[in-house]
């Protein structure tokens, strides 16, 4: 369709004068969604029995100010005050059930009276919202990846300690440690530490803990487990195997210098594609009782010429070798072990989103047990997005040997700009609440069928 200069274009010179009424207008209206979804979840009772042991707060009730919190970091809010710029939307009130939002000092002081017990069963509702989705699916195989993961902060909060920490080094932080699933791209639990321990510290319990959940909740899937060099040990990889779990495991050069002549002394590599060749042997390091299959691999790539170069005629590149040793019992090609562990690149997303869009950084109280309730409630936030995604839209892909997720995810940072950060208005003709939005067609039809695909689901047993 042409349109005429005059159809497009016109002239701008006033500035509006500001006005400023108390009607329902709320910056939110995608919120909508998380409404039917919290009442799909029945999370708002799920949350109250985390707290139900806790004596405090009876006008808001600790659940109600978590639930905010969860929102908080939905809407993409980060520090507690911020919380002042909604606290008179209607939707979001009507989310919580209340009249009147609490201010930053009742939040605070929740987060300051919650204790132990409070964490522990957020953690429990954590995993029980990820099996109940996994359930759901059917899954025969399912993928965890631990990993953990650095928070920095400047103030001296409890627990913390200087680490290892690769871009704000002598900074105080927590280490905590987490367990992924492949699959469904969601947090299935954590483990809470200071920031000065290795990898490895509790992580076996940490592993078996999250082990014996699945099983439990998901009677005969067969599991898979993929780690970095951190938690290569002869401890883990024994229970792993005696398990029954499949497993693989980088392993640590610097610690077997005996790898190092095995690989100089190898003259055939099978291809496994253009770049990237390997050779395995049943190996172990001197201490072990038993041996194992250990995939030998070498990728060629670019080495990076930090030297001056000649002018600016050209770049002159160098090709070499980057190797890597895999320890696995899967009984897979070595084609598929290697596809299978690079995979493990893909929880190096979550972590990215998490922090990017959920907070995970963010280090915001000096008590402990207040600094790990924010963190559940970015963690629940993530999870709720990828709960949402996943039940409106179907799987876009099979399993693949790398176990991409099998939904293509939108980030929640794209999900705040196209769906909850929508203006709208909330009124009661002939007695219906209604919401009403900007007549945009794609966003009429896009939330119309979100909204009408929750409906039609049953709500959790």
């Amino acid at each position: 369709m042409k349109l005429r200069r005059s159809q497009v274009r016109r002239q701008v010179h006033a500035v509006p004068q500001l006005k400023f009424e108390r009607q329902t207008l709320t910056s939110f209206a995608g919120l909508v969604l998380f409404q039917q979804l919290f009442a799909l979840l029945n999370l708002t009772p799920r949350l109250r029995a985390c707290f139900r042991h806790l004596a405090v707060g009876k006008v808001f009730g600790p659940a109600t100010i978590f639930l905010q919190l969860v929102l908080h970091l939905l809407l993409g809010f980060r520090e507690l005050r911020d919380s002042g710029a909604y606290r008179d939307d209607p939707l979001v009130k009507r989310l919580l059930g209340l009249e009147r939002l609490p201010d930053v000092a009742t939040l605070s002081r929740m987060l300051r009276n919650a204790d132990p017990k409070c964490v522990q069963n957020l953690r429990r509702l954590l995993r029980d919202l990820v099996f109940q989705r996994l359930a759901a699916l059917g899954l025969t195989r399912l993928t965890l990846d631990f990993d953990g993961s650095v928070q920095s902060t400047r103030r001296h909060a409890e627990g913390t300690a200087v680490g290892f920490n690769k871009k704000r080094k002598g900074a105080r932080s927590y280490y905590p440690l987490f367990c992924t699933v492949a699959q469904t791209g969601q947090v299935l639990d954590l483990l809470h530490r200071s920031g000065n321990v290795h990898d490895s510290n509790g992580a076996q319990a940490f592993i078996l803990a999250c082990i014996q959940a699945v099983r439990k909740a998901l009677p005969g899937v067969v599991l898979e487990v993929r780690m970095d060099s951190a938690f290569f040990s002869d401890a883990i990889v024994s229970t792993l195997d005696a398990a029954g779990i499949e497993f693989t495991l980088s392993v640590p050069f610097e610690r077997f210098v005996e790898l190092k002549g095995i690989i100089e002394q190898r003259r055939r590599w099978r291809p496994v594609s253009d770049d990237v060749s390997y050779f395995q042997a049943d190996w172990k390091p001197k201490a072990w009782d038993r041996r194992f299959r250990f995939l030998f691999v070498r990728t060629l790539a670019l080495r990076q010429h930090k030297e001056p170069i000649q002018l600016d005629l050209f770049t002159p590149h160098q090709t070499g070798f980057e190797f890597k040793v895999i320890v696995t019992n899967k009984p897979l090609g070595a084609r598929h072990v290697v596809a299978f562990h690079e995979g493990r690149g893909s929880q190096e997303g979550v972590f990215g989103e998490l922090k990017s869009h959920c907070q995970m950084g963010y280090v915001p109280c000096r008590r402990r047990v207040a600094n790990q309730l924010y963190l559940l409630a970015g963690l629940l936030a993530h999870n709720l997005a990828r709960e949402l995604q996943m039940m409106t839209t179907p799987p876009a892909r099979r399993t693949t040997p790398g176990r991409a997720a099998l939904w293509t995810f939108q980030k929640l940072d794209t999900l705040r700009n196209t769906l909850l950060h929508r203006a709208g208005r909330l009124t009661r003709p002939q007695g219906v609440l209604t919401l009403t939005l900007n007549a945009n067609a794609w966003l009429r039809d896009h939330l119309r069928g979100l909204l009408h695909t929750l409906q039609a689901l049953p709500p959790a047993a």
